[in-house]
């Protein structure tokens, strides 16, 4: 990858990511329950609190797009994934109600 990865992207860019098939892993930072509720297919799940100690299992090698409910908490992770020699680590903006909102409407929303 010659151009950094943006610190951000929306859920129009991940969807179009995903669908043309494009190499990236996502991580869902919320808790247990959250998760429950609703997920995307295909995501990691490690909660926030544990994303220092688990560090380990997440790829170094492509994008690693971070999600929460609305953007907030993956932010946060984000920019410590950042700081700690992810570069592709990209914040998903609007997280998951913002997915169920403009791409999966029959996702539950909470």
């Amino acid at each position: 990858m010659t151009d950094p990865a943006p610190l951000e992207i929306d859920v129009a860019q991940l969807d179009a990511w995903r669908k043309g098939g494009r190499d990236i892993a996502v991580l869902d930072v919320r808790e247990d329950w959250e998760v429950t509720a609703c997920a995307l297919a295909g995501a990691m799940h490690i909660p926030m609190r544990q994303v220092p100690s688990r560090a380990a299992e997440l790829p170094q090698d492509k994008p690693l797009v971070v999600m929460c409910h609305h953007g907030g908490r993956s932010r946060q992770v984000t920019g410590w994934l950042r700081q700690n020699g992810f570069s592709q680590a990209i914040n998903l903006a609007g997280g998951i109600h913002a997915w169920a909102e403009q791409i999966d409407p029959s996702m539950a929303k909470y």
